[in-house]
């Protein structure tokens, strides 16, 4: 039974398809096979991420219409052969999706597929709801600031009322918490929010910190998912993403400054 995944906020730049793109990639390196999908339609920057960008022939919106078949606008990812990605159009708008549509091919992916991952668009307009609507589990992306967390908390509310789990009275979708570009310096400072502070508004269970990094911006320009970076901190947090979600268990790093965790290891205050 395939599991599908939404990655959404309700703010845009922080995050989403840099998640989306590190999460299938772990997923299909742990052996599952995974396919990732573009829902911002007008928008698409998956395929840049991914590097698949000049492979693009048909997209979801052709499938939908029944003008391509799954098979044709898939793309197979160059790093692993168990990683597909079905890109969003870039010549449509966003009303090209509908809820039987997309149901339709999440179905038939289902078939085939263990993970399905769904990039939301940013915001909470029709292509976010699509994204949403069919998820069994939510990585929720929120930056250390007002008013991200702000949005996410609104993305929470919406994806607890109308989700197909929740209009079918059945177990709502489980949420997860990834806190990107985290700096503790700058929490110590009070530049920005702590994890703490963010988990008091969320409630919910961290998955994982991504720390502020320059290997994020160097891969995405290089179409190559950070995760494959197993030296940079980001992918090594991505990582372990992917395996706590997988049921590992793995202590989170990335939330202390390094000073301050020696401190602590040598008996400091």
């Amino acid at each position: 039974m395939a599991r599908i995944i939404v990655v959404t906020s309700g703010k845009g730049g922080v995050g989403k398809t840099t998640t989306s793109a590190a999460i299938a990639m772990g997923l299909a390196k742990r052996g599952h096979k995974t396919v990732v999908i573009d829902f911002d339609v007008g928008l698409r920057n998956l395929d840049l991420i991914m590097g698949c960008e000049r492979r693009v022939v048909y997209d979801f919106v052709n499938v939908i219409n029944g003008e391509a078949n799954l098979n044709q606008a898939l793309i197979r990812d160059k790093n692993c052969n168990l990683l597909y990605i079905l890109p969003a159009s870039q010549t449509r708008d966003k009303d090209a999706l509908n809820l039987e549509g997309v149901g339709r091919v999440l179905e038939e992916l289902a078939k085939d597929f263990k993970y399905i991952v769904c990039d939301s668009p940013a915001g909470i307009e029709k292509g976010a709801h699509l994204a949403m609507y069919y998820a069994d589990d939510a990585f929720v992306v929120t930056n250390p600031e007002v008013s991200s967390v702000r949005d996410s908390d609104r993305m929470l509310g919406i994806m607890a009322s109308k989700s197909r789990r929740a209009e079918l009275a059945m177990e709502p979708i489980k949420e997860y918490l990834l806190l990107t570009r985290y700096d503790p310096n700058r929490v110590e400072s009070g530049e920005m929010l702590s994890l703490d502070d963010v988990q008091e508004i969320l409630s919910l269970h961290l998955l994982g910190v991504i720390p502020e990094s320059k290997s994020v911006l160097n891969a995405s320009n290089s179409g190559i998912p950070v995760i494959l970076d197993e030296k940079s901190d980001a992918g090594q947090a991505y990582a372990d993403i992917v395996a706590r979600y997988l049921g590992e268990k793995r202590p989170h790093r990335f939330i202390e400054n390094k000073k301050g965790f020696l401190r602590k290891l040598f008996g400091g205050k």
